[in-house]
This record gives C-alpha cells, structure tokens and sequence, in this order.
C-alpha cells in the first residue's frame, strides 16, 4: 500500500511539473545590483579584542563584510551611513530562545493559549517575536524547543526572506523522560494521548536514539535533551535527574553522529555531571551547578549557557504562579549567583542566552547587564554574544567578529558599551547579511 502511495504521488507530481513545463515562462524579477555600504563610526569592538577601536569603520559589499577601517574610502555609489558618536558591534548572538512562545503575567492564560491555539495561528505570534528580536539587535539566534514544528517553519520561512527575523538553528522537540521537563502536564491518560518518541519523550537508551532520529528527521539543527527538572513544569523537582547516564550517553551520542551538537537543559548539579560525562556540548541554565562540576566543564570545553534573565523574571512574578512553579523558581534564582561567579572564577566558557519567551522577546540585552553585575566584564559579556556564542553553534566561519569575509551582522549602539553596558538595549542600526533592518533617526 506505501509504495502504491509512493507511485502514485510520483505520478501526481511528475505531471504537475510537465503541466508547469509547459506553460508559459514568467520573466524573472531581475536582480537587484549589489550595493556596497560604508558604515562610519566613533568605536568598534570586533568581538576578539577587549577594547574598541576608534574610529570605527565597515565597508559592507555583497552582504559581507569587506574591509574594517579606519580611514576606508567609499566606492562609487556606496551609500554611506555615518553613525557619529556610536560604537559598531558583531549583531548580538542569543543561544537560548524559544521565539514561536512568550508567557505572560498569568501562567493559567498561557497554558491555555499553547492548548488551544492551532500551528497556524501561533506562527503569526512566532513571527513578530522573531521581529523584535532582529530589531533588538539579535541577529542570530539558537532555539531550544517549539511544539507543531512552528520553529522549523519561522526559521524557514525566515530564510527565504519570507519574514524579518534572526538566522535560527532550531532543535524542535526536547528529547526527556516520561514524567520529566518535556513531557509536560500530567493529564488524565484517557483524556490526552502520552507523549512518545517523535514528541522526544523516551525511556531507555534505544528509545531515546529514536527520539533524537524524529527531531533530526524533522529539521532539528541541534538536539536538545533535559537531563534534570525545570521551574516552568509542574510535576517534578527542579535539580532531579530526570535521565540515567545511559539516556544521556545515548541522546550525545546519537546527535554527534547525525553531526549535531548536544545543549543539556540542566538546573541540578548531579544532573549536570551526568550531562557533562555524557559529553554534551552546554549546559543551559546551570542554577545549582557546584565547583567540581563548573571545573570539569572547564576540563572538557562544556560551555555555560545561564539565562540569568529566566529565573529573574519568573520570581519577580511569583506570586501569580502555582505554588510549585513559585518554590522552584525562588530556589533557582538563590543559587544562580554564586553558580555563575563560580563560573566566572574558574574559567568556565560562557555563551550568552536569555531563555526569552520566558521574559518579553525583544528585552534580550538586559542579559548583558546582569551578567556584569554578576562580575563578568563588560568586553566579556558582549564577547559571549559574539565569538563565544558562534562558537557553541558552530557558525564562527560566518558570523560573530566584524572581519572581513563574514556576514555583515552589525549593531551600532550610542556611545561606548564598555562604559556603560546598558545601551546595548536601544540599537541605533541593526544589520543583518548586508541589510539595514532597523535604524533609529538622528535628532
């Protein structure tokens, strides 16, 4: 009966091409030239470097960047966008977002919309938050987990230059155990079908490398596994493992077969060593990670992902939470401190991520602040949204330093972000791959 189907659908297809063959050919639009743009600026920080350079200068040809100034001449017909007293940077990199989500001040609202909303509808949602995460300065963006595929759509349609949005390496489903983090709410059996491989819920190393072949299967660039609890879900402890070191070892195992690297949502310090023996490639979040742990990611490159922003914004909410949801997120962001000025210490590899759907898309930058509260420099900090970032994902060949040969991922902020951190949440100009998509007017 499938290789009917198959047949069948082959023979559909073959002649609706011989039908579009045969019709008329459409003129095709036809290109438009390239522009070369010079962006002209008071600094630039290249990403590599723990200083700026002044001044600051970008020519930009064909999407990429062509030559880093000072001093560049403009080629016939560039358009010249002079920036004055403003400081380029490598376009922000957020390594952990869920853009086709965003939660609200009322947790049962939002449990109600992701019920009830079809795919279709939430695309359009997923779309404007991907929006105003480009024009918030984030030009690439790693996302960590959608239901009905609406991450593999918005990065696609994103792509063809269908939507505005960030570049995106998506890992649709979390692959976790029944009862874990990605299993979700406990409904009755009867009333709502259990999750099952192709969900990326597993039990058993076999059934788990299933799980990670479906995501891959479906468009996953990455894989995402959730060896302890989190604060969002209901039923199970938040720093629990929620897999056995075989799972893990699997799930890693599997994604770096398939040439997919592996980010282990982990709040739990045991769980976390599991996930780094298991040879994961991040750690997300991190809440109650210890000393030994931190070191041992040290000793194998794992990076750090800390979505320091996450557990802020939950508990600055707490008292309209469930009571469980609420004990979690205050435990979490009790240890998250002293965890990341462990991290710090140490050495560990930093990446910057927000967990943004958690928090409003588009408020990404306040990462950065926190971060340097927490003791991180501010050169580190922006560094973590750039080479440090691009290098957990694997893109440092096209983007994350201003160079030339990369993609002319850029943002311009007022006055000098080494000083003052903060202005890095009101970009002056967002560019992504040669193209101004947001550029605030000069009083």
């Amino acid at each position: 009966m499938r290789s009917k189907t198959f047949l069948l659908a082959a023979a559909l297809l073959a002649a609706a091409l011989g039908a579009r063959s045969a019709a008329p050919a459409a003129a095709a639009p036809p290109a438009p030239a390239p522009k070369a743009v010079l962006l002209k600026a008071a600094h630039l920080f290249d990403g590599r470097a723990d200083r700026l350079v002044s001044p600051g200068e970008l020519l930009i040809e064909d999407g990429k960047i062509a030559r880093v100034g000072p001093g560049l001449a403009a080629p016939a017909a560039a358009q010249v966008v002079d920036l004055g007293n403003a400081t380029l940077l490598p376009g922000f990199i957020d390594a952990h977002t869920h853009l086709s989500l965003e939660s609200s001040d009322n947790w049962f609202h939002d449990f109600y919309d992701l019920l009830m909303r079809m795919p279709a509808e939430q695309a359009h949602y997923a779309a404007r938050y991907a929006r105003r995460t480009l024009e918030a300065g984030f030009t690439t963006v790693r996302d960590v987990g959608a239901y009905q595929y609406v991450d593999v759509g918005l990065r696609n349609a994103i792509a063809a230059g269908l939507v505005p949005g960030p570049r995106m390496l998506v890992a649709v489903h979390a692959v976790g155990s029944t009862g874990g983090h990605t299993d979700g709410t406990p409904f009755p059996p009867d009333r709502v079908r259990s999750s099952g491989p192709i969900d990326g819920v597993c039990n058993g190393p076999d059934e788990c490398r299933a799980a990670v072949r479906y995501q891959i299967k479906y468009g996953a660039d990455l894989i995402k596994l959730m060896p302890s609890g989190g604060v969002l879900s209901l039923a199970d402890p938040v720093d629990a493992p929620e897999m056995s070191q075989a799972e893990m070892d699997a799930v890693v195992e599997e994604a770096h077969h398939w040439g997919r690297k592996a980010a282990a949502h982990c709040h739990g310090d045991l769980a976390g060593r599991m996930a780094v023996e298991a040879g994961v490639d991040s750690i997300e979040h991190g809440s109650f990670l210890k000393p030994a742990t931190l070191a041992r990611m040290k000793e194998k490159g794992v990076f750090l992902v800390p979505t320091l922003m996450a557990t802020e914004w939950i508990v600055g909410k707490a008292d309209r939470m469930p009571p469980p949801i609420a004990a979690k997120a205050r435990a979490a962001f009790a240890a998250r401190s002293e965890m990341f000025r462990n991290a710090l210490r140490l050495g560990v590899k930093i990446a910057f991520g927000t967990d943004s759907a958690v928090s409003p898309h588009g408020m990404n930058a306040h990462e950065f602040v926190l971060m340097t509260q927490l003791g991180m420099s501010p050169a580190a900090a922006l560094r973590a949204a750039a080479a440090g970032a691009a290098e957990l994902l694997g893109i440092s060949g096209e983007t994350g330093t201003l160079e030339p040969g990369k993609a002319a991922d850029v943002v311009a902020v007022a006055g000098d972000p080494l000083a003052d951190i903060a202005v890095t949440a009101h970009p002056l100009l967002v560019m992504k791959a040669g193209q101004i998509v947001l550029q605030a007017r000069r009083d």
